[in-house]
């Protein structure tokens, strides 16, 4: 916590970013339920989540060149604003308007392919030696998790209690807090002159200049390979909501408290796996592939839980390890890619985890319309579980190189 009580900017940027998170999931708990009340499908609970993730990889291409580009600090405040504009669709939704709560998350989440890149890139230029970095990735993972489990928890006491109009009324103001505080920000959060902003943005160009970057060093393609091994079985994750309601007869209350699980173990994790990185590279691809496995096994156990309860602490227990990943992943990419292209890189890590997370999702839920629940999630976290196993043998060299002291090798 040092970081945030010596360093204003990144505390600004802590509370900003954590605030708007908490408002997302105070919008999944009561639109989620929304969805299922109205239609008692599945897959289009699975469609909710797909909004959620699907836009990050049709849009990385050009959020990656705009982060690099242009003032990061502008960038968030402006787009803040704009997602909290388009926050006015939840307010006019209802059972017979589902397309419109979809369409106005889909908008949202487009926007925020922008800003998650934005936060991401600045940190490492607002913190001001590696150990300030190394706390500040800890943080903001951790918080991560800690703003998911107060937004789910939270919310759904708040949808339960209020409505879900008045659930919709404070994400937006969520966005509106975000913006105001990133603008309080003064220190530059980018090393590019003005100059540089003027740069035309080229998607396609821009993407595929990061893309062999990222092929140039075999350390920063392991690190974006970590979080697919999550990613393949994260459909499970969009399903809570109806293992909560179909398995344990729980309404938008258990859909919180297995959502809010989720947070908590996602909080707690980056606090235990980063004190064992430290610069520790070959350590790091390591723990992100036991991540991996952490995540599967838990929600194996998840699936078979016999009372909401035990699956409550088996979500928790997942997210220690699938939390800490993307915690461990974002923390290897900062520390291994330049400024100049660092917005790009981690656009792209985040598109192409977002679209395996998002074409998982869709096929957990048309495996839910096909079995039950909980077979529909233990066969994606099996294969969850199989794709550590592979990235853990795949990385053997490579961390054994750098053991070795031996520069990573091109992939």
């Amino acid at each position: 916590m040092g970081v945030l009580r010596s360093n204003a900017s990144v505390r600004k940027l802590f509370i900003a970013e954590n605030v708007s998170i908490m408002g997302d999931y105070f919008t999944y708990v009561a639109l989620v339920g929304l969805v299922k009340d109205a239609t008692d499908s599945t897959f289009l609970v699975s469609l909710v989540f797909a909004a959620y993730v699907l836009p990050s990889f049709f849009l990385s291409p050009i959020a990656g060149p705009i982060v690099d580009r242009y003032d990061r600090r502008k960038v968030i405040v402006i787009i803040s604003a704009l997602q909290a504009f388009c926050g006015i669709g939840f307010l006019l939704s209802n059972a017979d308007r589902i397309w419109l709560a979809l369409i106005t998350q889909i908008v949202i989440s487009s926007l925020a392919v922008i800003t998650l890149p934005a936060f991401g890139s600045a940190i490492p230029n607002l913190t001001r030696n590696d150990e300030e970095l190394r706390q500040a990735n800890t943080l903001f993972g951790s918080s991560w998790g800690a703003s998911v489990f107060v937004g789910s928890a939270v919310g759904g006491l708040f949808t339960a209690s209020f409505g879900r109009t008045a659930t919709f009324a404070a994400d937006i103001a969520t966005f509106v807090i975000c913006a105001v505080l990133v603008s309080m920000i003064k220190i530059p959060m980018q090393e590019r002159k003005a100059d540089a902003k003027r740069e035309p943005v080229r998607p396609i160009a821009d993407m595929r200049e990061a893309f062999h970057y990222a092929k140039e060093n075999s350390v920063i393609f392991a690190m974006m390979a970590s979080k697919t091994t999550q990613a393949v079985g994260a459909g499970a994750v969009g399903q809570l909501a109806v293992l909560a309601i179909d398995a344990f007869n729980t309404g938008d209350g258990g859909s919180g408290l297995l959502l809010a699980a989720r947070g908590f173990g996602a909080a707690v994790g980056p606090f235990i796996f980063m004190r064992f990185v430290r610069n520790n590279m070959p350590r790091l691809l390591l723990l992100c592939g036991v991540g991996g496995l952490i995540w599967s096994v838990f929600y194996l156990t998840a699936a078979a839980s016999p009372a909401l309860w035990l699956a409550v602490v088996a979500i928790g227990a997942a997210h220690i390890g699938g939390g800490s990943i993307w915690t461990m992943a974002n923390y290897g990419l900062q520390i291994s890619t330049s400024d100049h292209i660092r917005g790009r890189v981690l656009a792209g890590d985040m598109g192409f985890a977002m679209l395996v997370t998002g074409i998982s999702t869709i096929v957990t839920g048309l495996l839910g319309e096909i079995f039950p629940i909980r077979i529909a999630i233990a066969i994606v976290a099996g294969v969850s579980g199989l794709a550590s196993v592979v990235y853990l043998v795949g990385t053997i060299g490579l961390r054994q190189r750098l053991r070795n002291g031996l520069q990573p090798q091109s992939t």
